[in-house]
């Protein structure tokens, strides 16, 4: 939920990714706070270094 790491509030997400419930939503939030260095770890792993990004691609 790299939308919520941003600071979106768990309420407007649904705004920005319409396919998501709210609840589903809570749940995925749910699981990060219980798994977090997990999933912490698994980001960082497959996170696609800066120089490797086109220039085009990047916000």
């Amino acid at each position: 939920m790299e939308i919520w790491r941003l600071g979106i509030a768990p309420e407007e997400i649904p705004e920005h990714i319409p396919h998501l419930s709210l609840a589903k939503i809570f749940d995925a939030l749910s699981y990060y706070s219980d798994h977090q260095d997990e999933i912490n770890a698994y980001i960082e792993q497959n996170r696609i270094p800066d120089h490797l990004v086109d220039p085009l691609v990047q916000p």
